[in-house]
């Protein structure tokens, strides 16, 4: 080594940042809280959750019934494979990686190993929560008569399956337990298999259907301290429950997952009705390219390829 070399001093290297809370330990901090109460937009592609994201809201519900719509053009019946949800899953959760996301996961796609493979899948979609129900894997909406249903010690090697995948791979996804008894066993069972399913480790139970606010509130007592979610499906199996009557009720999750196909649904065909009888679209005049664009995160990518010295968007784009 030569004098100079010994007397180079080496270039300070700048700290390495904190990473992040994950979403997943992020909506367990949220969940120990008292005072939590999170309503989740249903959200069903990339469009509908960046305009969930710019409403503010704290947690988003990625639907089933949303994705098969989206991505299928089909029928909520258990048509849709791990690999097609959990590659949704995860370019949902991408847009706000600190958001968190909860998933439908169907019956876990299979026995336990399946179940095992679809948590760590999730978890490495960056998904904070999912949900495994106990039908039979041809399956339907929760919200649709004549489900079948598979017998309490099937649901429950799927519930703990997923439990023990959690601590496998070290990952603090939430596991909520679903039940889809209630229609055709009665809320005995529904109660029964519930805590069955807190008792191998599920955190959060939903009881699929429920059929008034005495039975929600009868839930949450019988089920306290497990935390609650409310599927709120308007116009389905279950009276209309607003957020602040759910909050009130004891429950700490509420989704809403027509929150985007139902709005989508009413303006995309009028607006389909409009071109056809019309021949013009007819938008507003706020409806931009450059508009749909922002809300999609041309700000944010412009800035990424500035900061790395890209040129590409020196000139703007507007």
């Amino acid at each position: 080594m030569t004098a100079n070399q010994k007397h180079t001093a080496k270039p300070l290297e700048a700290p390495l940042p904190t990473p992040p809370v994950s979403s997943a330990t992020r909506l367990r901090q949220l969940l120990s809280s008292p005072s939590t109460f999170l309503l989740c937009p249903g959200i069903y592609d990339g469009f509908s959750a960046r305009i969930a994201l710019s409403v503010g809201f704290d947690a988003l519900y990625m639907t089933g019934a949303g994705t098969s719509a989206s991505l299928l053009g089909h029928a909520d019946l258990g048509l849709l494979s791990l690999p097609q949800m959990s590659t949704h899953a995860s370019n949902l959760a991408s847009l706000s990686p600190t958001t968190p996301l909860i998933a439908d996961a169907d019956t876990g796609y299979g026995g336990p190993i399946m179940v095992s493979r679809t948590v760590t899948q999730y978890a490495a979609a960056g998904v904070a929560a999912l949900h495994l129900e106990d039908q039979i894997q041809t399956k339907r909406c929760g919200h649709l008569l004549g489900k079948q249903l598979v017998d309490p010690p099937t649901f429950i090697s799927r519930i703990r399956a997923a439990v023990q995948a959690r601590h496998r791979i070290g990952s603090d996804i939430v596991i909520i337990a679903r039940t889809d008894a209630l229609q055709s066993l009665g809320y005995d069972e529904s109660l029964a298999r519930l805590r069955a399913a807190r008792d191998v480790g599920a955190d959060v139970a939903l009881l699929e259907g429920i059929a008034s606010k005495a039975q929600a509130a009868q839930l949450i007592k019988d089920l306290h301290p497990m935390p609650c979610l409310l599927n709120m499906v308007e116009h389905g199996a279950t009276p209309t429950i607003t957020a602040a009557e759910a909050k009130e009720i004891g429950f700490k999750i509420m989704i809403v997952p027509f929150a985007g196909l139902a709005p989508a649904y009413s303006a995309i065909k009028e607006g389909m009705e409009r071109l056809k009888r019309d021949g013009v679209l007819g938008s507003g005049e706020e409806m931009t390219p450059g508009m749909l664009f922002r809300v999609c995160g041309l700000e944010e990518s412009l800035k990424i390829d500035e900061e790395a010295g890209g040129g590409a968007f020196g000139g703007g784009v507007d």
